[in-house]
C-alpha cells in the first residue's frame, strides 16, 4: 500500500472556501479516477511562520504502479483545476510514502 500525500498551506484569505473545495470537489474528483481507494484530510497543528494554514491530504493506494497511472493519467489536469481555482494562494509539495505495516 502507499499514500499519496499532498502537504498545502493555505493563505487565509481563501482558507474556508479551499476546505470546501476540496472536500466537496478535489477528494471526490480524486477518489472518481478509480487510482485511491479512500482519502483522509487532516490539519498540520503548528503555527506556520509564514501565516496561513496547513493541511496534508493522504491518498490510499494499492501500488507504486497505480500512482504512476494516476501522474500519466490524471496528475495534470487535477493540478491545474487546483491553480485555476486557487492561483498561489495554495503552495503545496508532494511526497509518497510506504506503508510497512499497520497497528
Amino acid at each position: 500500500m502507499y499514500i499519496y500525500n499532498v502537504t498545502s498551506n493555505i493563505d487565509e484569505s481563501v482558507h474556508e472556501k479551499w476546505v470546501k473545495w476540496m472536500k466537496e470537489q478535489h477528494i471526490p474528483d480524486m477518489l472518481a479516477t478509480g487510482k485511491f481507494t479512500n482519502a483522509r484530510m487532516v490539519k498540520v497543528m503548528v503555527k506556520e511562520e509564514t501565516g496561513g494554514v496547513t493541511y496534508s491530504v493522504q491518498y490510499i493506494t494499492d501500488s507504486k504502479q497505480t500512482l504512476q497511472k494516476y501522474y500519466d493519467e490524471n496528475a495534470e489536469t487535477l493540478r491545474a483545476d487546483t491553480l485555476r481555482h486557487f492561483a498561489d494562494k495554495v503552495l503545496s509539495f508532494r511526497t509518497e510514502l510506504e506503508i510497512i505495516s499497520e497497528h
